[in-house]
């Protein structure tokens, strides 16, 4: 994976710190743009002249005048949204409640580096905000609204296929729902960070979920045939679309026209917008009531404490890809997805690691000798239907594991 986080922030009053940290980022070749600084104050600055400017700050926690955590709390109030790394040794505790004090700042916390800082702990983190940028980057060129309105009206919006598979029996637990624009003329595809955020900018995401909703739901039936009589699908709804109070009657009509239940669906809720509105979290309970499961989505680049996890209906956490990328050596993501890990345990939650492209990845996870589930390309890429059952098929052929029935 190359690394590409252009404007780097480095904050400590170590001036030997700056120029080991100088010296790491020259060698892996993104030294060009880093500003180093000796005071909070002098950052924050910074920052404030342009808050889109940095994608990533590193922070010591102990600094005279100014300390990390209340150079952190600050970024949180100018709306900051890069990637916030720690440079302070702590120890788990400490840790835990950093994160969650960043959470409810609305900081994006992915890394804690003991110092001395290693080039491939710095390596992991420019990765994981690289990644955490592709959650609010607009800078792929997005499809036209005429060409969006187009798709639809053609039926050219197309569900693939991605499952989740358990950690310990290699089990297809469930499999998620993705949307593509599939081109009837060329058969391009369209990957959905082209099309997802205009669709709910141009009003026509409803139209979109609903779509792949009566799809899916069609697909359901071939699929179990194919792979295991209780597969679930999972399926993504944005915060924006709790606000309809319509939601669960809608999606409860579909389900009736193919003989379904709420029970045979997860609905995934992304984590990057904070539940607020009365009536989504309404609908919320008025799914979980109707039997739907309730999955949070991109547990990592949101804002959901652990606190919330508990109070809010959720029967599945998805943790992203930040958390769980190199794993291995990332003790900070050891102590959160630990954290998590007990919590889904107290509260009978499901559990599902997003993003493993790695096998070391994937053996850590083992290690946890719980319900977790593993999603990413080291499995498979998102497939259409035919292609999904023919991959499920040799799935439990090659790995000798079986499909939850």
């Amino acid at each position: 994976m190359s690394i590409s986080v252009p404007n780097i922030l480095v904050v400590d009053d170590s001036k030997a710190i700056l120029i080991v940290m100088e010296a790491i980022l020259n060698e892996l070749g993104v030294s060009n743009k880093v500003t180093k600084c000796l005071s909070a104050q002098q950052a924050l600055t910074h920052v404030t002249d342009d808050i889109n400017f940095y994608d990533i700050v590193f922070t010591d926690l102990n600094m005279p005048e100014m300390d990390g955590m209340e150079f952190i709390r600050k970024l949180g109030e100018l709306n900051f949204t890069g990637a916030v790394v720690i440079i302070s040794e702590m120890d788990h505790k400490v840790i835990n409640l950093a994160a969650n004090l960043a959470r409810h700042s609305n900081i994006h916390l992915v890394a804690n580096l003991a110092k001395p800082v290693q080039l491939n702990q710095v390596k992991t983190v420019l990765q994981k905000a690289q990644h955490l940028a592709v959650h609010s980057d607009h800078s792929y060129t997005s499809i036209s609204e005429k060409a969006l309105h187009e798709a639809i009206k053609l039926n050219e919006i197309t569900p693939y296929y991605q499952p989740k598979i358990n950690s310990q029996t290699s089990e297809i637990e469930s499999i998620e729902v993705l949307a593509r624009i599939v081109k009837t003329d060329t058969g391009e595809i369209i990957a959905p960070n082209r099309f997802i955020s205009l669709s709910e900018q141009c009003g026509l995401i409803n139209q979109i979920t609903f779509s792949l909703f009566e799809q899916a739901t069609s697909d359901l039936k071939a699929i179990r045939t194919s792979i295991a009589a209780h597969l679930k699908l999972a399926f993504n709804l944005s915060p924006t679309q709790l606000d309809d109070l319509s939601c669960p009657n809608k999606l409860m009509l579909i389900l009736q026209l193919n003989e379904l239940s709420p029970s045979d669906i997860i609905l995934e809720i992304t984590e990057q917008h904070a539940l607020s509105s009365l009536s989504q979290l309404e609908t919320l309970n008025r799914l979980r009531m109707h039997g739907f499961g309730i999955s949070l989505d991109d547990f990592g680049v949101g804002f959901t404490n652990m606190n919330q996890l508990k109070r809010l209906p959720f029967t599945e956490i998805k943790i992203d890809r930040t958390l769980i990328s190199n794993i291995e050596t990332d003790q900070f993501s050891q102590v959160v997805v630990s954290s998590l890990v007990d919590i889904a345990c107290q509260e009978q939650l499901a559990l599902v690691a997003e993003g493993v492209e790695r096998a070391e990845e994937s053996l850590y996870l083992k290690n946890y000798r719980t319900n977790l589930a593993m999603q990413g390309f080291l499995f498979t890429c998102p497939k259409a239907k035919d292609e999904f059952i023919e991959w499920a098929i040799n799935w439990v052929n090659s790995t000798g594991g079986t499909i939850k029935r």
